[in-house]
């Protein structure tokens, strides 16, 4: 079995004592089960609510596609199917009309 290196100091030297695991060289301990759930991406959209996996999304700005001359228009729906933790275009889309898109999170909201 192999234990994930310690999120403090990065050391490989990790062992499980009970439900935690322990870091011999820093003595850092930490619930793996935990540390999954605080590690989980939180991406907002412009009210602030958070948006995950599977959400639908409207659009609430006109939106130039790269590379192109064609435009999402302001009230065009969308369905959420992966989110990142990226600077820009936080959102893997499926929007109507356009198809597979990367979208920034600022530029929707909850549907």
């Amino acid at each position: 079995m192999s234990l994930p290196p310690c999120p403090s100091c990065q050391s490989e030297y990790v062992y499980q004592d009970q439900e935690n695991l322990v870091c011999p060289e820093c003595a850092f301990e930490w619930n793996p089960e935990e540390q999954a759930q605080e590690d989980a991406i939180e991406v907002k959209d412009a009210n602030g609510a958070l948006l995950a996996e599977g959400d639908k999304v409207t659009v609430i700005k006109d939106l130039k596609i790269k590379g192109s001359s064609q435009v999402i228009k302001i009230g065009t729906k969308a369905v959420v199917r992966r989110v990142f933790d990226k600077k820009d275009h936080e959102l893997d889309c499926k929007v109507d009309g356009v198809g597979e898109m990367m979208v920034t999170a600022k530029f929707v909201k909850k549907a």
